[in-house]
């Protein structure tokens, strides 16, 4: 009985990794190409990252609390723990470019891709286990 239980976890968990991916992948090449044409256009990259960052926090939201983790709980509570989370995803992406870039001259293109998958591994785990859990996911009172 647990061990089933286990393989519905699993499986639950893979699919939701898999949307996770494919919200995130959809929204982040999106908003990578903008970074690029924005830094091209002159836009220093911290405020570049900055500014399409905040684009996608909100793509996120939606994508991710409808489809990959079918969220139904409380909207208010989950927004404000969402954007919590991103703030945190936005400190580490921010240290990754002044390191990476400032500190240690690589191109920023590529530390931000490097970023961005870091990043992306960080907020699954924090969506999937504070912001979207399933303790959380009951309906809204009304």
């Amino acid at each position: 009985m647990l061990e089933s239980f286990g393989n519905a976890q699993i499986g639950k968990s893979i699919q939701q990794m898999i949307r996770y991916g494919l919200v995130g992948a959809g929204s982040n090449f999106a908003i990578y190409l903008v970074y690029l044409l924005v830094t091209y256009l002159g836009v220093e990259p911290k405020i570049a990252m900055t500014l399409v960052y905040i684009v996608g926090v909100f793509i996120g939201f939606i994508g991710h609390r409808q489809w990959t983790f079918s969220h139904s709980g409380d909207y208010t509570r989950a927004a404000v723990q969402y954007a919590i989370a991103h703030l945190l995803g936005y400190l580490i992406n921010f240290l990754i470019l002044f390191t990476f870039v400032d500190r240690l001259g690589y191109a920023h293109q590529g530390v931000q891709i490097m970023a961005i998958i870091v990043v992306a591994g960080f907020l699954f785990i924090v969506f999937k286990y504070h912001v979207f859990h399933e303790k959380n996911n009951m309906p809204e009172k009304i």
